[in-house]
């Protein structure tokens, strides 16, 4: 019996494929979920999802969202996610510089609450990369 994981985005399906079990980053502490689970919603945290395959292992990144576990399905929506061998630390660390100091901006011009908090998320998801990578 396996497991259908299915994490999505705003822009696109980052992952979908069949799976014994899954450890997530939620907002209660880490996940793991194995056929069989319960319903469930949860909220997903910003760090590692950890997926295994029989003896395979991979890792994704993922922003806050949610998960939902119906069945033998497991369906997380993120802001972002990717998968951890793709991230390269350099575009990781602009894209982080970019967000801190258009931050610093909206803040000193009283930009709008939800443009402020898209930039803390797109430096929030860069710095779960940066150190996701260093760890691998």
């Amino acid at each position: 019996m396996s497991l259908k994981l299915e994490i999505v985005t705003p822009e696109k399906r980052v992952y979908n494929k069949s799976v014994d079990r899954v450890k997530l980053p939620c907002s209660e502490g880490e996940m793991e979920i194995l056929p069989g689970h319960i319903p469930l919603i949860a909220l997903v945290d910003s760090g590692e999802v950890r997926v295994q395959s029989g003896s395979e292992s991979e890792f994704l990144a993922v922003d806050n969202g949610f998960v939902e576990i119906f069945g033998d399905k497991v369906s997380v929506i993120t802001e972002a996610a990717i998968d951890i061998e793709e991230i390269d630390i350099e575009a990781t660390e602009k894209a982080q510089a970019r967000a801190e100091d258009a931050l610093r901006k909206a803040e000193e011009d009283n930009i709008d609450p939800a443009e402020v908090e898209r930039l803390e998320s797109i430096a929030r998801f860069a710095i779960t990369q940066k150190l996701l990578k260093k760890n691998r």
